[in-house]
């Protein structure tokens, strides 16, 4: 027979699966600290002194030494499922388990398990009748189970299972990142573990020969490849259960998670003092016991608002936002939040639930009531009395006869006409700072449009369009890119606006020194070297032979603040820069020679519906 060839296997094989043990124990022993690492040095030692109690047993003839040995085998039987599940329980992050009652009831009972078993000539709850019954030239036992055994190697059975669960879950949760390392050692205690219930059942041609120590060979070869491979304690769970935790846990915003029901699963610190509860008495009750949100939830998902006119609008993760106000319970009054509905899903994809956040924008609802009424005020009276004062400076330019008078009433008339395009300017302010959805915009007509406008509002200046390449030339351009329209319009229209309203009567491009202004559109395609796919860009430029733009009103708006030392004249830079800002848009300035501006506008080109 092959098993003739080595002489008394099964105590080798039992013994190497116990040197196995001991070695990994010695190669992990530099992680002690690290989560997991001393309860899976539990379960070294536990298996050693399984397998190498049970690989001497098999070399002993003695009957009370046998005995001895055949005990302290069942000590590592009884301790190496209970070590494996408090491994699991940590290294995947549930350290707050393995101090837990459940826990501690599972140690007790491997306490009493050991008493039992050091006590068992006394009641034989482990075995009884044990006897020689030697097989394949190694001294193997046989014996009556006692009740005790059995329950031993279920509860045992149940505990390895359970661990294994854990690190499976693990598995499916966080995808590859703990993929080789959670598989490996949730396989390596699945050959331990059905040799043992086999063994306990009587199965097999020798069922008093007990194959789960050899079986701990296997065992050990996926548990190396776990700790040298994998890097199985270099990155573990807990990192991941961890952050998961403290994402939740420590937002300042409230956080509630819901079931499907839209009853209360979860809420973190900060939603328990604003909505002024306790986590562990609205578990399990409906949120809108205490919480009136301005949306429905169900189970197809997060409706319209139940009550009021306004929309909610859709995010990104196919939820909803509102505000809702709420009594803070500090003391403080009513706060305004904004409630984001998103779906919960697990690692599947399967809708299990939702995630309620809070976010508070009292002070941005504040700022955003305050900015609204202080523009239609102003633009209000900026429009009204700018427009008295401008039929006023006409009526006196008009009728006055004295020249240095009629000068001063012309000031008076074009002052006036500034303040009502400065009304109009904050109103295209206003619009910018709204939330419009992009649509598809043809940049050619939009730019033909602008001019044409241009023209018809100042007649006497010269204002040039050229597109590259021209109609009628052999490539066929798509001028059509998904914007705001009403941004790039502001951009285009006041990039325009400025170079004529500011303009000198000074220039070098007429002979009289008039208003010029060149406004060319080209598109250029993405560098294949260096600019990635979808890169291509609608370049307008705009050329001026004016005084230009003073130096500090540009870095003004490029620095992004008003200063006492850079302050602009009026809004049209910051609409240019606000604008560009909402449709993606790079803006440049530069001096143009002999004398005047160009501004560079680089609006990227985005496809879609």
């Amino acid at each position: 027979m092959a098993f003739d060839l080595v002489p008394a296997w099964p105590a080798v094989g039992s013994l190497a699966g116990g040197a196995g043990a001991l070695a990994l124990a010695w190669a992990i022993r530099e992680h002690r600290g690290r989560p997991g690492v001393d309860w899976f040095l539990g379960v070294f030692a536990a298996q050693a002194t399984w397998c190498c109690s049970y690989g001497v047993g098999l070399l002993v003839a003695d009957p009370t030494l046998r005995a001895a040995l055949e005990a302290t085998m069942w000590l590592g039987v009884i301790w190496t499922g209970i070590a494996f599940l408090g491994f699991a329980l940590e290294y995947t992050g549930r350290s707050d388990v393995v101090r837990s009652r459940l826990f501690a009831a599972i140690a007790g009972f491997g306490l009493l398990s050991s008493v039992l078993l050091a006590t068992n000539p006394l009641h034989g709850a482990f075995w009884t009748e044990f006897g020689r019954d030697p097989a394949f030239g190694v001294e193997t036992v046989s014996y009556a189970f006692g009740p005790w055994a059995y329950l031993t190697v279920a509860v045992e059975t149940v505990l390895v299972a359970s661990a294994v669960f854990l690190l499976v879950d693990t598995l499916l949760s966080y995808g590859p990142l703990y993929r080789r390392e959670s598989a490996a050692v949730a396989l390596s205690s699945l050959p331990p573990g059905f040799a043992l219930v086999a063994w306990t059942l009587g199965l097999g041609p020798v069922p008093q020969l007990q194959l789960a120590p050899i079986m701990f060979v296997p065992h050990m070869i996926l548990d190396a490849y776990a700790f040298d491979r994998a890097e199985m304690f270099d990155r573990n769970p807990t990192t991941s259960r961890a952050a998961e935790r403290t994402a939740i846990d420590d937002l300042r915003d409230p956080v509630v998670a819901l079931a499907l029901d839209s009853r209360v699963v979860r809420l973190n610190p900060a939603a328990e003092a604003v909505l002024g509860v306790d986590a562990e008495t609205v578990r399990d009750r409906p949120l809108a016991d205490f919480l009136d949100l301005p949306v429905r939830i169900g189970d197809g998902g997060v409706d319209e608002p139940s009550g009021g006119e306004s929309g909610a609008d859709e995010d990104a993760a196919g939820g909803s936002r509102e505000t809702v106000e709420i009594d803070a319970v500090a003391g403080t009054g009513r706060r305004t939040y904004a409630v984001s509905v998103s779906r919960l899903t697990d690692p599947n994809g399967t809708h299990v639930g939702y995630t309620v956040v809070l976010s508070d924008v009292t002070e941005r609802e504040r700022r955003r009531q305050q900015l609204e009424v202080l523009n239609r005020i102003l633009r209000h009276n900026l429009r009204n009395d700018a427009g008295v004062v401008h039929g006023y400076g006409e009526i006196l330019r008009d009728r006055l006869e004295e020249p240095e008078l009629v000068r001063m009433a012309d000031a008076i008339e074009r002052r006036a006409g500034a303040l009502t395009a400065l009304g109009e300017k904050a109103g295209t302010v206003e619009r910018l700072l709204a939330d419009t959805d992009p649509e598809p915009t043809d940049v050619r007509d939009l730019l033909d449009s602008v001019v044409a406008d241009a023209r018809e509002r100042d007649e006497d200046a010269a204002v040039e369009l050229a597109v590259d390449p021209e109609d009628g030339g052999e490539v066929d351009v798509d001028w059509t890119t998904r914007v705001r329209p009403d941004a790039l319009q502001a951009v285009v229209e006041n990039t325009v606006e400025n170079a004529i309203d500011h303009h000198d009567g000074e220039g070098t491009e007429r002979d009289d020194g008039e208003t010029w202004v060149r406004v060319a559109l080209r598109r250029e395609e993405a560098d294949d070297e260096g600019d990635a796919a979808g890169d291509d860009r609608f370049v307008l430029t705009v050329e001026d032979d004016g005084p230009g733009i003073p130096d500090h009103e540009v870095e003004a708006v490029e620095s992004g603040r008003e200063t006492a030392l850079e302050h602009g004249s009026g809004l049209g830079l910051w609409v240019v820069a606000w604008g560009a800002a909402a449709v993606g848009a790079d803006v440049t300035y530069d001096d143009r020679e002999p004398r005047g501006t160009r501004v560079t506008v680089s609006i990227p080109v985005v496809e879609g519906e």
